[in-house]
């Protein structure tokens, strides 16, 4: 999937935005400790750890059939050695010996991730655009703010498909949100961004053909599947995350400008004085 990479916004905020570092932070350290975290593509390196690694999702992350029952599922893959048939690896299947709770597993889906790609790349939308959400919104609504729109896109992609029973893991849905917000407030924020076809040359571009053009690819993806074939990328799931940031954004009161000193200027701007 082609796609701007963006890398930098020339939008300054009055100041720092520490709820978005503590949510990249939180995220990272998250992943550290997850078992995806052993390989760099997330493709575990032994059957041991393949079932490893899925019985840990199935324990935390969200579950389409889970969440639309409220029930958590009779039974789930096990740490026990797995099974090899053939060129098949069967893992263990058991009732599970712990108590989930899905609405809960909506919120540690979150902060999961399947590979070192998916994190990075999640955390990097959110440290170009996360900043000046949180400025515009205050620290608080902020978080209230990027938490529902987590929860809307991991509840709207489970409606989709509810007796789904793959698992559903990541930001994108919470930061898929930052982004919409980020679309409607600065819509002509000059964005540098890598541009595939133009290979990966730097480009200033405005938010509106950045996130735009995301929003697009994302819509384009959904069509036909929830999920894109092979990629394992919930793309409804990011479309939702989006309308809920544009409807949440209003809802907060986004457009009211906060008080307090102005942003600091860049060197052009100290050509001119404040109007």
């Amino acid at each position: 999937m082609l796609s701007l990479i963006p890398i930098h916004d020339e939008n300054p905020t009055r100041r720092r935005a520490w709820v978005t570092i503590i949510l990249i932070a939180i995220n990272v350290v998250v992943f550290v400790l997850s078992p995806a975290s052993r390989s760099l593509n997330g493709e575990p390196s032994s059957a041991a750890d393949i079932c490893h690694q899925e019985a840990f999702f199935r324990r935390y992350a969200a579950i389409p059939r889970e969440l639309t029952t409220n029930r958590q599922l009779p039974l789930t893959v096990s740490d026990a050695p797995p099974r090899i048939q053939g060129n098949q690896i069967a893992c263990p299947v058991g009732r599970p010996t712990f108590d989930k709770v899905p609405a809960l597993s909506a919120l540690y889906a979150m902060f999961l991730h399947g590979s070192w790609l998916h994190l990075l790349g999640n955390m990097l939308f959110l440290w170009v655009f996360g900043n000046n959400v949180e400025d515009r919104l205050g620290r608080v609504r902020y978080l209230l703010f990027y938490l529902l729109c987590g929860y809307a896109a991991t509840y709207g992609f489970a409606f989709a498909d509810p007796n789904s029973t793959t698992t559903l893991v990541g930001a994108s849905g919470a930061i898929a949100g930052v982004l919409g917000a980020y679309l409607v407030l600065f819509p002509r924020a000059r964005v540098t961004s890598l541009v595939p076809f133009l290979l990966f040359l730097p480009a200033r571009l405005p938010a509106w053909v950045v996130l735009g053009s995301w929003f697009v690819l994302q819509w384009f993806y959904a069509q036909g599947t929830s999920i894109g074939a092979g990629a394992g990328v919930a793309y409804l799931a990011h479309v939702v995350g989006f309308i809920a940031g544009i409807i949440l954004i209003i809802l907060l009161g986004g457009f009211r400008r906060p008080g307090g000193p102005p942003p600091p200027r860049s060197w052009e701007q100290w050509q001119t004085p404040y109007r």
